[in-house]
């Protein structure tokens, strides 16, 4: 009778909080905070009287290839000792990484890059990451940019997390044209304007949670079906 309990109190309530936890974990690995950011992006450019830029994913993609050019290193990242890729790269490496033909390419006319190791959402780390002072009031209101493209990892659960926003000046209808006219998915990651929730970020919670739903199957079964 006991054994028969125990099992129904695993079938009823374990089971439901993993199914309910792995729903969580859904919705957060397919809520692209890239989007998001640009959205917070062009609101503040609107209430500052300027225009919204438009949302290229070629150049999202190429942010993201910015975002990786730095290997994961936080430390490169603003301060002393602040690096950034050549611009060749963008040519050279991000380009042929997004499926982004090369003579599409156009000016960059600005960008922000930041990192920390705490996860924060799209609005929080505009403003209290990106927007750090008055060149990055000017950079966001620059009257030379058309289109923007933004970029995040570390959205898995891991970290450093970067964000990173690349402006341009270029045409929206004719640069940073995917071959074929398809957003290339590039993993891990997540871009914007790629009419993709997520371009890839793999959550390890799901693998945890998975687990969790094994183990409690088979002590259930232990239970159920004693050798």
């Amino acid at each position: 009778m006991a054994k028969s309990f125990t099992l129904c109190y695993l079938l009823l309530f374990i089971l439901p909080a993993s199914m309910a936890a792995t729903a969580v974990t859904q919705s957060k690995v397919t809520d692209n905070p890239a989007d998001k950011l640009v959205a917070a992006i062009n609101e503040n450019r609107t209430a500052h009287k300027d225009s919204s830029l438009f949302d290229n994913p070629g150049l999202a993609c190429l942010a993201l290839q910015y975002i990786k050019a730095y290997q994961g290193d936080c430390g490169a990242v603003g301060g002393s000792d602040a690096k950034k890729p050549p611009e060749s790269q963008f040519a050279e490496e991000f380009a042929p990484n997004c499926g982004v033909k090369a003579s599409t390419l156009a000016r960059i006319t600005g960008r922000f890059l930041g990192c920390q190791t705490k996860y924060i959402h799209a609005p929080e780390a505009f403003s209290e990451i990106l927007i750090r002072n008055q060149k990055s009031l000017d950079i966001l209101y620059s009257k030379n940019h058309t289109e923007v493209g933004a970029a995040v990892t570390g959205t898995d659960g891991g970290s450093p997390y970067f964000w990173c926003v690349l402006f341009s000046n270029g045409k929206s209808n004719s640069t940073f044209a995917f071959e074929g006219g398809v957003a290339k998915p590039t993993k891990p990651g997540c871009y914007s304007g790629a009419n993709d929730v997520c371009s890839g970020a793999h959550d390890w919670s799901q693998v945890s949670v998975m687990l969790l739903f094994t183990a409690s199957v088979l002590i259930a079964m232990g239970f159920a079906f004693p050798l």
